[in-house]
């Protein structure tokens, strides 16, 4: 099993450990639920042990407080291993990463399309949140759709949530539904175009204490472009080892043929 993909089991197992949500409905508030894990999560979900960093950001602009907490968080992660935590430890990731096996046919996305999760960030998880008062990525996150918003109506056994099911559950159902159907045919769908803590990661890349790097005469003129291949970004590392979309999962390192490209610290 790949190395990465050992830690993203192991790390939703972890995360999603609350069993007796299975039996009770009733959704985890112990002590783990004050701290955040690196990646996109959802506290309402039942079976959940940890905060989402995106919540909690929301969180502090909607009482306009500013987000010493969760920034220096971004920051600490972003800065030690740059997007990393989007490979080993997401299980949204992990989703994405299955459903693009139900097909062989691989769509491109345009370079352009990877810019709308900034927007998403900047728009709808800051600007929208502080004029509303109102956690908007949350309302429409498809991972808190996935994890809470469907098990919980779908466990209500008294009609009470249920009832309250209207335009804005259909259109959080729709996005999970757009985002199911793309990651289905084009990598990492939501991470590449949508996830807003994947946009903050990003721009750490380039200053990461660690890094991806490569070696160019061991690649050679001739690039047999396996890394893009095997990459769950859609990205040859080769070209820039820096890139803002790479999230270290190491696959490109673990298969390449000629040995051209490792990890190590600034």
């Amino acid at each position: 099993m790949r190395p990465y993909r050992l830690s993203q089991l192991i790390s939703t197992l972890v995360q999603l450990s609350y069993y007796p949500a299975l039996w009770s409905g009733a959704i985890y508030q112990g002590v783990t639920k004050q701290f955040c894990v690196p990646i996109l999560t959802c506290w309402g979900c039942p079976l959940m042990r940890f905060g989402c960093p995106m919540g909690a950001l929301q969180y502090f602009i909607g009482v306009r407080e500013f987000p010493f907490y969760i920034l220096g968080f971004f920051v600490f992660i972003g800065a030690t291993v740059g997007r990393m935590a989007c490979a080993w430890l997401c299980p949204f990731g992990l989703l994405q990463d299955l459903l693009k096996k139900i097909t062989k046919i691989k769509l491109s996305l345009p370079n352009w399309t990877t810019y709308i999760k900034y927007l998403v960030l900047i728009v709808i998880g800051v600007i929208a949140v502080y004029i509303t008062q109102e956690p908007w990525f949350c309302k429409l996150c498809p991972a808190g759709m996935l994890e809470a918003g469907l098990p919980l109506v779908l466990a209500d056994q008294r009609g009470d949530l249920k009832a309250l099911v209207g335009w804005l559950f259909k259109l959080k159902l729709g996005i999970l539904l757009g985002v199911i159907l793309g990651s289905i045919f084009i990598k990492r769908f939501f991470c590449r175009v949508l996830c807003p803590i994947g946009a903050i990661y990003s721009v750490f890349n380039r200053i990461s204490i660690l890094q991806m790097k490569t070696d160019s005469e061991k690649c050679g003129t001739k690039k047999c472009n396996l890394c893009r291949q095997v990459c769950p970004m859609d990205i040859n590392i080769y070209e820039n080892p820096k890139a803002k979309e790479c999230i270290r999962c190491l696959e490109c390192k673990h298969r390449c043929p000629k040995v051209a490209v490792g990890v190590g610290f600034k």
